[in-house]
């Protein structure tokens, strides 16, 4: 006769799951769990917050990235009616003074129409060129500083090498460069 012996040893957890079992506690635990959990916060709409380094809102019932280009996008956007006079912006010529004067082409020619019966017109028409000029200004001494502060000893090629590179403008030749290019600028404006 053979023997019937048991061979295999049972685990500790083993063990308690078969006496949950016949005590009736099926869906007892047998063993302790250790673990993460991510606390979690609930965020309602228009809501703004940082993770992982990223600012985030809620939108219309969504989640959303917010970046830096939302702007742009926005400026980029054309309404469907014209925010002045509630018409509907369908023209072509829309597009292009909508982005501007942020109004529809009609209400442009409208008030400008209205200025020049008060004589106003060149007065508003030389405003325009001169902010025109201003934010051009503003644009080159931002892109300038950038220029001067950057460093153009080192290059990084397509292929992620290091390049060391010499020559090229100096700073005192830069700023020489951008104190001309203001000077135009300005002489550009209608005084």
């Amino acid at each position: 006769m053979k023997d019937n012996i048991l061979k295999k040893e049972f685990t500790q957890k083993s063990v308690q799951r078969a006496r949950n079992l016949i005590t009736g506690n099926g869906n007892a635990r047998t063993t302790e769990g250790v673990g993460y959990t991510k606390k979690y916060e609930h965020y309602q709409e228009g809501d703004i917050w940082e993770e992982n380094g990223r600012k985030w809102t809620i939108k219309n019932g969504i989640k959303q990235n917010i970046t830096k280009m939302d702007k742009f996008k926005k400026m980029g956007t054309i309404p469907l009616f014209c925010p002045n006079c509630n018409t509907l912006m369908k023209k072509e010529l829309d597009k292009k003074v909508y982005p501007s004067y942020q109004k529809c082409f009609d209400c442009v020619v409208d008030e400008e129409h209205e200025l020049q019966k008060e004589g106003k017109l060149e007065e508003h028409l030389k405003g325009l060129r001169n902010k025109h000029i201003d934010t051009t200004i503003n644009e080159y001494k931002a892109f300038a500083d950038t220029m001067l502060n950057e460093s153009n000893n080192n290059f990084v090629t397509e292929a992620g090498d290091v390049e060391n590179w010499k020559g090229g403008t100096s700073k005192e030749q830069l700023k020489q460069q951008l104190q001309e290019g203001l000077e135009f600028l300005e002489n550009l404006k209608i005084k």
